[in-house]
């Protein structure tokens, strides 16, 4: 690892993107040290809003360009994605505060409400660092902590008439209102693209980890990002487990099985591109120190500590599902992060309520989820579906051209089926297939998968908005209504489940899920640590000193974050099929390893 092939050469601006968890951060800042070191003025920016890039150096950081004096030459800031979407807010409704009606003022803000405003103003915040040449003419290189998602850039190709199509009427409920405000910027942003798409001055490096659905999650954003004209991309598979840690341990030889598995169907897309692999630390990655050791060849590490392994005291998966099954229907939602497990939850809990009699229906609408693969042998009583996005997509554009666009000129047709290619109308129509779900779940159990946190929030934004219009539409009428938001925000019809990992990136996401979902009116029901070596008791010198590491982040959820939560220990088969999936609702994490051996054997 001394001589990284992403490190060769590098160009000005290097992006290190990836899900929570695989360690992006921690190799973005390893990345901004190792150039430092080397002579190089650099400028590491987070726009992650998990970010804890302040954390990792020990110091407080903020927007503005902080120097790390542990590391001469190196500076950092933080964009705090909220504190941009307000200011971007002020720009676009300040200006016609008082000057228009009021109802008009507050449409606007209601446009601007949601994650794809933030999304976009964190963007808007970023591009000056790439297009403002005055403003960073004195760092070598600038490493982005979390790059910009194709999404946004989709939504920043659009066409300029954007304003004269909103006053006409003639667009639909998409992300067309966060982007109303931006033509003045139109020339900074499509210098900006212009600057990711240079692969003389722009690198993107993809972070996973060894395990096939985070290997499938990076190909679509390596796809996607390559759509778009962001080609010069490299691929860090992290955290492999070095091979003499699989010698005396049962789960440190499974784990290995799995790397290697899933490093050998690795998707096709990705094969082409130049490859790392980092190797799992013993220790946690804070500080200068640590940092300098993440790249640095596994020879030249010490050997971990081998501390003693006390049992884990903590709830398990069988206690929430107990509590869940006393409600007869109602809807559970899995939330979280990519990579963290949560369609292998989802299949678990709907295994469990299907088999204590009762009807069950497991759906998700995670684009990257294949609960047929997670369970290909659904019990009696439990039937699945998919949210297809593409196949809603396509249902929902029909139905507007149909109607909407129905009198439109060809000119104006033109404009509504450009609007209809943006991203944002795929959240609507997976909106209007998650409604039907909520339905449904008024007389059975409905266990939904939910899509990776970002697109799960623009989908409670549509439900959100959905609700609000509603409401002001039924204010004057005795009719009784109920609105899908209303039934997500009734602890008694909806269990929203958080599901996270023992880390600390992970941890600090799902904490700030928690905060969005409070600001919806959701309240968490539970939080589900997956995956936990605590619970896992291995023999492994160096997976013995991470299990430590997790009992503190364990500590944290169950003191600051859950309601209650349930801590499930890491398998050594994967948890396919129906009675492995039973197993992870076993009482005793023990039992769970036994039974997933002996269906084996």
């Amino acid at each position: 690892m001394a001589n990284a092939t992403f490190l060769e050469r590098p160009p000005r601006f290097l992006f290190f993107t990836g899900k929570g968890g695989v360690g992006k951060t921690s190799i973005a800042c390893a990345t901004a040290i190792r150039l430092a070191e080397s002579g190089k003025r650099v400028l590491l920016v987070s726009t992650d809003p998990a970010s804890n890039v302040g954390q990792v150096f020990g110091v407080t950081i903020g927007n503005r360009m902080t120097p790390l004096d542990a590391v001469p030459g190196l500076f950092a800031l933080e964009i705090n994605p909220q504190a941009a979407a307000q200011g971007y807010r002020d720009r676009i409704v300040g200006p016609v505060r008082g000057v228009l009606p009021d109802a008009v003022v507050k449409g606007i803000e209601e446009q601007l409400s949601g994650a794809c405003t933030t999304e976009i103003a964190a963007f808007d915040e970023f591009t000056v660092l790439l297009t403002d040449s005055d403003l960073v003419a004195g760092y070598d290189h600038i490493v982005f902590d979390t790059a910009p998602t194709g999404h946004t850039i989709r939504l920043l190709q659009l066409p300029g008439a954007w304003n004269s199509f909103l006053e006409t009427g003639k667009g639909d409920a998409s992300c067309l209102g966060p982007l109303a405000g931006l033509e003045k910027q139109r020339a900074q942003y499509k210098a900006a693209v212009e600057a990711l798409a240079d692969a003389g001055r722009t690198r993107l490096i993809l972070v996973a980890r060894a395990q096939q659905a985070t290997l499938r999650e990076v190909a679509r954003t390596h796809e996607e990002l390559a759509a778009i004209g962001l080609t010069q991309q490299h691929l860090v598979i992290n955290g492999i487990l070095p091979p003499g840690e699989a010698e005396d341990d049962p789960l440190a030889a499974a784990i290995a099985r799995r790397e290697r598995a899933a490093l050998a169907e690795i998707p096709e897309s990705l094969r082409a591109l130049p490859r790392d692999q980092v190797a799992l630390k013993p220790f946690n990655l804070v500080g200068v120190d640590a940092l300098r050791r993440l790249l640095t060849p596994e020879s030249s590490l010490p050997t971990p500590i081998h501390e003693a392994s006390q049992a884990l005291d903590a709830p398990d998966l069988n206690s929430l599902v107990e509590h869940i099954a006393a409600d007869g229907h109602g809807l559970v939602m899995l939330m979280g992060k990519g990579g963290v497990g949560k369609t292998t939850l989802a299949a678990a809990i709907a295994v469990a309520l299907a088999r204590r009699g009762l009807p069950v229906h497991l759906t998700t609408s995670d684009p990257a989820a294949h609960l047929a693969e997670t369970l290909p042998d659904a019990p009696e009583n439990l039937t699945m579906s998919r949210i297809d996005p593409r196949a809603e997509t396509e249902r929902y554009r029909v139905h507007v051209l149909e109607t909407k666009g129905k009198d439109l000129d060809a000119q104006g047709r033109a404009l509504l089926e450009e609007d209809l290619r943006s991203p944002c109308t795929e959240e609507i129509a997976v909106f209007q297939a998650f409604s039907r779900i909520i339905r449904e779940a008024g007389r059975k159990f409905v266990v939904m998968d939910t899509a990776p946190t970002g697109h799960t929030l623009l989908l409670l934004d549509a439900t959100g908005a959905y609700h609000r219009e509603i409401t002001r539409q039924m204010s004057t009428t005795n009719v009784h209504y109920t609105t899908p938001m209303m039934r997500l925000r009734d602890p008694k019809q909806t269990k929203a489940l958080i599901v996270t990992l023992a880390e600390t990136t992970p941890v600090l996401e799902a904490a700030d899920l928690q905060a969005d979902l409070e600001r919806a009116g959701i309240e968490p029901w539970a939080w589900i640590v997956n995956q936990s070596l605590a619970a896992a008791h291995p023999r492994s010198p160096l997976l013995r000193q991470r299990a430590q590491n997790e009992r503190a982040r364990i500590e944290e959820i169950a003191s600051q974050h859950a309601a209650r939560y349930a801590v499930i220990a890491l398998q050594e088969e994967e948890p396919v099929g129906t009675e492995r999936l039973r197993a992870l609702t076993e009482r005793s994490a023990d039992a769970a390893a036994t039974r997933g051996k002996s269906k084996e054997s």
